[in-house]
C-alpha cells in the first residue's frame, strides 16, 4: 500500500505537466489578439445583424478580421480595403446597370477595374476591387445590383470602421511570425 509519503515522492513528479512557455507555442500576447479579435468580430456582426440589418451582414465581422489579422499596417490595409471596396461596388453597379453581367461582361470589367485602380493610384486596392465586382456581379442576389454594391459598401465598411477602433483602443504588439 502506497503512503502518501511514497506518492507524493515518486509519483507526483512523473504526473506534473511542464510549464506553459516551455512546452506551448500559445502566448500571452496570442491569447489578447484572439481575444481582440473576437470581440472585434462580434460587435461588427452585432451592428451589421440588430442594428444596421443588413442583408449580408458576415461582410462586416470579415473585414474585420481582414484588417486585425494582417500582417501589414492595419491603416494601410483598411484604406485599401475600403478604397478597393468602393471602387468595385461603384464599377459594379454601373456595369450591372447597363449591362447583363456574363462572362465576357465580367471579364472586361475586372480588366478595367485593374486599369482604374492604377489610374486611381490604389494599384494596392485592385484585389479588393476584383473581389467586390465579383460579388457584386456574379452572386445571385434578391435586391437589384445597385442595392446590393450599397450594402457590400456599406458592411465592409463597418467592418474597417470596428477594426481600425479597436485597434486605435486596444493596442497589442503585432502577432509573432509563424
Amino acid at each position: 500500500m502506497l503512503t502518501r509519503l511514497k506518492w507524493t515522492r515518486w509519483c507526483a513528479p512523473a504526473l506534473e505537466l511542464p510549464r506553459m512557455a516551455t512546452w506551448s507555442p500559445v502566448t500571452r500576447n496570442t491569447v489578447l489578439h484572439s481575444l481582440r479579435t473576437a470581440i472585434a468580430a462580434v460587435i461588427s456582426t452585432l451592428i451589421a445583424r440588430s442594428f444596421l440589418k443588413l442583408p449580408e451582414s458576415y461582410w462586416a465581422p470579415v473585414s474585420t478580421v481582414v484588417i486585425l489579422l494582417s500582417a501589414s499596417n492595419p491603416m494601410k490595409l483598411a484604406w485599401q480595403r475600403f478604397a478597393g471596396t468602393a471602387l468595385g461596388a461603384g464599377l459594379g453597379a454601373l456595369i450591372a446597370t447597363y449591362f447583363n453581367p456574363t462572362w465576357l461582361v465580367y471579364g472586361v470589367g475586372i480588366f478595367v477595374a485593374g486599369i482604374l485602380s492604377t489610374l486611381f493610384r490604389i494599384a494596392g486596392a485592385y484585389r479588393f476591387v476584383a473581389i467586390t465586382l465579383t460579388i457584386v456581379l456574379l452572386v445571385p442576389h434578391t435586391h437589384s445590383t445597385r442595392v446590393v454594391a450599397f450594402h457590400r459598401f456599406v458592411e465592409v465598411s463597418l467592418g474597417i470602421a470596428v477594426a481600425l477602433l479597436i485597434t486605435s483602443i486596444w493596442r497589442l504588439e503585432p502577432p509573432a511570425a509563424s
